[in-house]
């Protein structure tokens, strides 16, 4: 088993919390995991992007050649384009639906909706309603952390349950609304 995930979106959006979650998860299964992140501007609004690389076997490098990455996964739809040259043909691209307009020329939405559609293999994901929906607006990267798990090739419940220990420590409310947000993801990319 090998997958190469990208993971990219804004500055504050937990995209290195998506990929704590994965590889947490991962190791758990016995797996191998490689992993690299870009984050230099990113308390400013600015791209946030991280290589994760998943085996049963030794990595050799922590970044996914281009046109070699299993998944994209985008905490908001511009940030999945820009990406998009790392995607195998067979790829899957996960993203939010809604955008993090943080420049003023931000193409139109329903454009970059529509690229994003024109791909073979993606999904885009009402993130922000879903974690309202369970409980906690800030869980919409968990919620796309349950988007991508039906591409990653572990376990649901290898995932589910490192999310629980990783917000256990911030009360049994929110690692509750954690792990729901996770599965209304997984549903909603089924």
């Amino acid at each position: 088993m090998k997958k190469d995930i990208i993971l990219a979106g804004v500055g504050g959006q937990g995209v290195l919390s998506i990929a704590a979650i994965i590889a947490r998860a991962a190791v758990k299964e016995g797996l191998s995991v490689r992993q690299s992140e870009v984050h230099g501007m990113a308390q400013r609004g600015g791209a946030v992007l991280a290589h994760l690389r998943v085996a049963g076997g030794p990595i050799a490098s922590d970044l996914v050649p281009g046109g070699g990455a299993d998944i994209i996964v985008s905490m908001e739809p511009l940030e999945s384009l820009r990406y998009a040259a790392w995607l195998s043909p067979e790829g899957a691209l996960v993203t939010a639906a809604e955008p993090f307009v943080n420049i003023p020329n931000y193409p139109d939405i329903d454009s970059v909706l529509a690229a994003i559609r024109a791909f073979p293999l993606a999904r885009i994901v009402e993130a922000a309603a879903l974690a309202g929906e369970a409980g906690l607006a800030r869980a919409v990267n968990m919620v796309m952390v349950g988007a991508a798990s039906p591409f990653l090739s572990l376990r649901p419940e290898s995932l589910e349950d490192t999310i629980g220990e990783a917000f256990a420590g911030k009360g049994g409310e929110v690692a509750r609304a954690n792990r729901q947000a996770f599965r209304l993801g997984r549903e909603a990319a089924k």
